[in-house]
């Protein structure tokens, strides 16, 4: 399978030029061996002095390979324990970097971690990047941004793309099954992050392409047909899964941030990476994000219920809460950082009597979103972790995990919006 970017250029109905900063995409068998011809082209011929990223695991999985493919190839292969996209795995790569000297363009081989250290240093250095994904396990292999827990808080940092992604099916589909699952549940977050752009939209006429959206849901519908074949090893399947991430990180450069692949689902992901209500907790981002859907859907689709009941009212505004953000954000710097993160108020934006005027336009979207339980079933198919009790939590930490997580992005969610509804507390809690 071979993505034609330039498919994503043409023009849109949006009204909007779309720009993507990929100049390649190949998802096959044996793709790795195309590198040595994609490195001759005119445009990477220059390119002379190579480094290739990885790690002690992701080197035996696919950079022993790469390293016999080009044999110039210097080599930086991190240590995989409490390896984690920080300032401790920036600074284990900038000591190999270091020691190399001149670099013209970095290979990335691994999952995410590795990519977001890479494109950290790539974005430093002002070199280009090639993917070699060995898992998939996140949709950020494109991604413009590092997203990493710097000194204790969630941060993104701007970084760079690859400009190749090299995404060989007989690699990552030996990744372990628990990796291809936090990919699975990485994906179908899109689900919720979609209807909270829409509801949005809705409310405040935020930009959104339909032509994004749709290229989302289709990739939702071709993961949902291939979760069967992930357990038994299927070619299709994987590659499916993998064009689904694939596409999500596209569909952030096309929209210029992450708006089309991050809601509430991620929030609640970072607000648990941030340490604030609970202590390290050792799961994959796309673990962690997956209970999140899980969260955020049973609590949008009672949210759904009681506005078509009808018998509710809504706040005329919703200020900041200040006071839970300094009792809760309590570390160090940390109430300062999240309240810059809230400054302006989002919710300022919002004409509150349009909560009550759209109720059915909001339900309509919300009901998109599959339920609690049909996505448990989704990410049991590919033994997955669902559940706050699968994290180590109990069932209190959904209300204290929904009540904060909004104020850690500055972003509309409906998870935020529903904070103006009288029925909050009810739908919030188990």
């Amino acid at each position: 399978m071979k993505i034609d970017v330039k498919e994503f250029l043409k023009p849109c109905g949006c009204g909007r030029k779309h720009e993507i900063v990929v100049d390649d995409i190949i998802i096959d068998s044996g793709a790795v061996k195309e590198l040595p011809e994609i490195l001759k082209r005119s445009a990477y011929a220059d390119k002379k002095s190579l480094v290739m990223i990885c790690d002690e695991n992701t080197y035996e999985a696919a950079g022993r390979q790469v390293e016999e493919l080009v044999p110039e190839l210097k080599k930086i292969v991190l240590d995989p324990e409490n390896l984690h996209a920080n300032e401790h795995g920036v600074e284990a790569a900038k000591k190999g970097l270091d020691e190399i000297g001149d670099v013209d363009l970095m290979i990335a081989v691994g999952s995410g971690t590795i990519h977001d250290i890479t494109r950290y240093h790539a974005y430093e250095m002002k070199i280009p990047f090639f993917s070699i994904p060995t898992a998939a396990s996140v949709d950020g292999f494109v991604s413009t941004v590092a997203a990493m827990t710097w000194h204790g808080f969630k941060k993104s940092f701007t970084a760079v793309s690859p400009i190749v992604v090299i995404a060989d099916t007989d690699i990552f589909k030996k990744a372990p099954l628990r990796l291809t699952a936090s990919g699975v549940s990485d994906l179908l977050g899109k689900y919720t992050a979609l209807a909270d752009w829409k509801i949005t939209h809705l409310l405040t006429g935020e930009y959104i392409c339909d032509e994004i959206c749709k290229m989302e849901y289709e990739a939702l519908d071709r993961l949902r047909a291939s979760l069967g074949g992930l357990t038994t090893g299927d070619k299709d399947a994987y590659e499916n899964l993998m064009y689904g991430l694939l596409l999500s990180g596209l569909a952030m450069q096309m929209t210029g941030n992450s708006r089309p692949a991050s809601g509430a689902e991620h929030h609640m992901s970072h607000l648990w990476e941030m340490e604030v209500i609970n202590d390290y907790i050792d799961f994959y981002h796309g673990e962690k994000v997956g209970v999140g859907l899980v969260l955020a859907s049973k609590i949008y689709h009672k949210a759904a219920e009681r506005m078509l009941e009808g018998d509710f009212q809504v706040k005329d505004s919703m200020p900041v809460e200040t006071d839970l953000i300094q009792e809760n954000f309590n570390k160090p710097g940390m109430y300062e950082i999240i309240m810059e993160e809230n400054t302006p108020n989002l919710l300022d934006e919002v004409d509150s009597a349009k909560l009550i005027e759209y109720k059915e336009e909001i339900a309509s979207i919300i009901r998109e979103i599959p339920t609690a339980e049909e996505l448990i079933a989704m990410i049991d198919q590919v033994e997955g972790v669902k559940s706050l009790e699968d994290l180590g939590f109990d069932e209190s930490y959904q209300a204290k995990t929904a009540n904060l997580s909004p104020y850690v992005r500055a972003r509309i969610t409906f998870m935020r919006l529903l904070k103006f509804y009288d029925f909050y507390e009810e739908v919030i809690s188990c």
